[in-house]
This record gives structure tokens, C-alpha cells and sequence, in this order.
């Protein structure tokens, strides 16, 4: 993806999930993956009003080159990138948002992973998604966590993780794929919230696996 038609689906995205209610006022933040470095929303901006010259673009190394400072989560977006392409399953964009009933799953500080199977859609689309502890905002320490467990379900591949008290991080080859991603996410949550439901059974997802790949 060029960097025009990246910095023009980036605010689309995001225009996008503001109106659904997926982000609110300044939460959230989007990152695309360029060959020359990466554009990720400035840091507080509401994802509802991005302009395309406002975005911060930074070089390979993390400087910053061009547009507002830099969304306070670029360390995290780049070690994302970075063990995705360790992986040789290279990430083009990643979304975080502070979506409502991900966050409400988290704020009984819940460990290991933040939803059991109870959709086909879920296992297809979203897979696993592991919790990473509480830390505040921006904090680096985060970005070793992700890491590592991005690195511990390989070679099952991992596409969301959830920072518990704030929200889902997830990522895939474009904008689009990974606004699909959060929008899985999200109504699993959701639906989980309302039914508590009882998990596929071991052959259904097995079933998953067979038919349409599923990573899980």
C-alpha cells in the first residue's frame, strides 16, 4: 500500500469506528506499515476527525519525520510489526480502540485469554486473544509482553491481544482486514456478555480447522 492510499484509509477507519462507537473521544490509535516506516494517528487525536497531513509519519528506527507527535503507542505498534514479521507473517496495519464490552471483560483483571470459542466467526476471524496485564498508557514493558505472546502461540497464528482495563490491539495485511478483526471481537464480547454461552465442542472447531483453516 502506497502511503497516499494509506494515510486516506486510515481516516476512513477511523471516521468509521467513531461513528459506531468503537472509539470515543481521543481514545484509540491506527498504524500502517510502509516500506520506508510507518504513519500512526497523532497521539489524543479523536480517530473521527483525522485529516491525511496530520497523520505522524516515523522512519524505520522510530524517529519522526513528518506530521503531529506520534500516537504515545507506536513503541507497542512496532514491536507488533516486528514479531509478526520475525514470525514471516508480516502485519500492515494494527488498531487499538477502547471498545466498550472488550474492556468490561477486563475489568475483573481476568488472566490467560479473554473469550472461549463460542462462535465460528470468532475461531475464523479473530482466534485467540490473549490478556496482557495492566499497565498504564504507553508503558514499554507492554511492548515485550505482546511480543513474547505473539511468539508463544506460534505457529498458531495470533491476530488480537487485549490490554486489560483499556482495550483490544489486533492487526492484519490492511486497514479493512483489521477493522474486520476488531468488529469479530467486539460482538463476541458482546455476545458473551449477554449469554454466557457454552463453548463449541472440540469437534466443531476441529471441523473449522478442516474446512476453512482456522488458526486455533
Amino acid at each position: 500500500m502506497n502511503e497516499q492510499t494509506a494515510r486516506t484509509e486510515i481516516c476512513r477507519i477511523g471516521k468509521s469506528l467513531f461513528e459506531r462507537g468503537y472509539v470515543h473521544a481521543g481514545a484509540g490509535n491506527i498504524s500502517v506499515r510502509l516500506d520506508d516506516g510507518f504513519l500512526i494517528t497523532p497521539t489524543d487525536a479523536c480517530l473521527g476527525l483525522l485529516q491525511p497531513g496530520e497523520l505522524a509519519k516515523v522512519d524505520l528506527a522510530g524517529l519522526q519525520v513528518s506530521g503531529e507527535r506520534a500516537s504515545k503507542t507506536l513503541a507497542l505498534h512496532r514491536r507488533i510489526y516486528e514479531a509478526q514479521a520475525q514470525l514471516g507473517r508480516p502485519a500492515g496495519c494494527v488498531i487499538h480502540t477502547h471498545s466498550t464490552h472488550c474492556v468490561a471483560l477486563t475489568l475483573a483483571d481476568p488472566v490467560g485469554e479473554l473469550l472461549p470459542p463460542i462462535t465460528p466467526y470468532f475461531v475464523m476471524k479473530v482466534g485467540h486473544v490473549p490478556v496482557v496485564p495492566y499497565h498504564r498508557p504507553g508503558d514499554p514493558a507492554v511492548g515485550d509482553l505482546v511480543a513474547a505472546l505473539i511468539a508463544r502461540h506460534a505457529p498458531i497464528a495470533i491476530r488480537a491481544v487485549m490490554l486489560s482495563r483499556l482495550g483490544p490491539n489486533v492487526w492484519h495485511d490492511t486497514p479493512a482486514r483489521a477493522m474486520a478483526v476488531l468488529e469479530e471481537l467486539e460482538e463476541t464480547a458482546r455476545l458473551w456478555l449477554l449469554a454466557r454461552p457454552t463453548p463449541l465442542p472440540e469437534q466443531a472447531i476441529e471441523e473449522l480447522r478442516a474446512v476453512f483453516g482456522a488458526s486455533w
